[in-house]
């Protein structure tokens, strides 16, 4: 309990006595985890929006005049990655028109007498990358005598969909490394600051536990301080920035769930405990190895 105490009172001593230094390492790791938390908000944002566009992109299979309707429709929930089908029949089509026309150029469909409009099958696929294959397989149902689908909007989402989670992952890597390489010097500096110090504690037999504690602990506050200050910054930024896309973008469906950045600010602070716990262990071994060696 007395050691401690010790490595408490020695590990404010040291962050007070470099404030400087000290403020400008908490100021680095709030940007570096920030950034973190801000690469992560956008892949959750974009897979969100993906999913989203995902579930309302659908197939339009055009039927012959003579298709037994039900036969094409469970012959085509029986395809892979086929997750619903809906009939529209000539009359469903003929409103949708009317509706997309208006009343006035609606009226002009009068003039058509009969309607001319096919029956057709309205088919949901799990996944915007499964579309063209499922659009393929469509082609062998003999009821269907055309597939209508928005290819290219498809392909686009399933690309942005993984360049979304390759950027996410490489950001994540380059910032952890910058914020460990950054707390690192950090303890190093105030390790050589107590070198004389240090080497006599060793020397009359202070364990390298006892010695390193202060400085791990020093480590693990201003990592943690740096990455709480992140995740409020975070979630303050966040809401004012949807806020402003949801007036500019109101048909884009972003992700604005509370607990969703509560969850991720919770992750940022154990994150930055831990890279701070790391980076000081390594910082402070790397040292009492070398003092301990023989003259």
């Amino acid at each position: 309990m007395g050691s401690f105490k010790y490595a408490i009172r020695d590990a404010s001593r040291l962050v007070f006595r470099h404030w400087g230094l000290s403020f400008l390492t908490v100021l680095t790791s709030m940007a570096v985890f920030y950034l973190i938390g801000a690469s992560v908000l956008l892949v959750l944002n974009t897979r969100h929006i993906v999913n989203v566009l995902e579930g309302e992109l659908s197939i339009q299979a055009y039927l012959s005049p003579a298709a037994d309707q039900d036969q094409a429709a469970m012959a085509t929930a029986r395809l892979a990655h086929v997750t619903k089908v809906r009939i529209i029949t000539k009359e469903m089509a003929l409103e949708r028109l009317k509706e997309r026309l208006g009343a006035r150029q609606a009226e002009a469909l009068v003039l058509l007498g009969e309607n001319p409009l096919p029956s057709s099958l309205e088919i949901w696929v799990d996944r915007a990358s499964n579309v063209s294959s499922v659009a393929v397989n469509l082609a062998t149902i003999p009821e269907i005598v055309d597939v209508v689908y928005a290819g290219r909007l498809a392909e686009r989402l399933a690309r942005f969909s993984r360049f979304a989670g390759h950027f996410s992952v490489a950001m994540l890597i380059v910032a952890i490394t910058a914020s460990a390489v950054v707390l690192f010097n950090t303890i190093r500096i105030a390790v050589y600051s107590k070198e004389e110090e240090i080497g006599i504690m060793l020397m009359v037999g202070a364990t390298p536990t006892f010695v390193a504690m202060p400085f791990v602990l020093e480590g693990v506050i201003l990592g943690g301080f740096g990455s709480l200050g992140a995740s409020v910054l975070l979630a303050v930024s966040y809401n004012g920035i949807i806020a402003r896309l949801r007036d500019l973008m109101p048909f884009i469906p972003f992700l604005e769930k509370g607990s969703t950045i509560i969850q991720l600010g919770m992750i940022l602070v154990g994150a930055g405990a831990t890279v701070s716990l790391i980076a000081s262990l390594v910082a402070v071994e790397t040292f009492t190895k070398r003092a301990m060696k023989p003259l």
